[in-house]
């Protein structure tokens, strides 16, 4: 397997951060469509364009969207979630949909909490394990 498509490299670093995000609409309505998630979807994209990041996967349900986002070190994960969340509800309501129109009022698409799950790298234990055997085993530090 060739490992050099995991990491990327930037001037001074060497990574591979991917987070595992999770949106709700305001008060969990059943707001998003197949033709909402299309408009969110194209939001999402340029955003992580100016950020230089890419959605590695969407998906959604009608109360709530998932994305697998994988982003460099010099980005904040919260100010790329609300980079994210703004301008997709500014997309959203650009597009006028009646559909959104009809179950939310006001200027928010989005409840303001989200889930952020850090992934794609080994599980503590083994990496625990890998420090300590760098330690030549010891399980305090020197």
């Amino acid at each position: 397997m060739d490992r050099s498509k995991e990491f990327r490299a930037g001037r001074h670093v060497v990574f591979r951060l991917t987070a595992h995000l999770v949106f709700v609409p305001k008060y969990r309505k059943r707001v998003i469509s197949e033709r909402v998630f299309r408009v969110l979807s194209a939001a999402w994209e340029q955003v992580c364009i100016d950020f230089e990041c890419k959605v590695e996967e969407s998906g959604f349900e009608s109360d709530h969207v998932h994305l697998l986002v994988s982003y460099p070190p010099k980005v904040s994960l919260s100010r790329l979630v609300n980079s994210l969340k703004g301008v997709s509800a500014r997309r959203l309501r650009a597009a006028e949909l009646p559909e959104v129109r009809q179950k939310l009022w006001g200027e928010h698409f989005w409840s303001p909490s989200y889930c952020a799950v850090s992934c794609g790298g080994a599980p503590l234990d083994v990496v625990k394990r890998y420090i300590e055997k760098q330690r030549g085993g010891a399980s305090s530090p020197p």
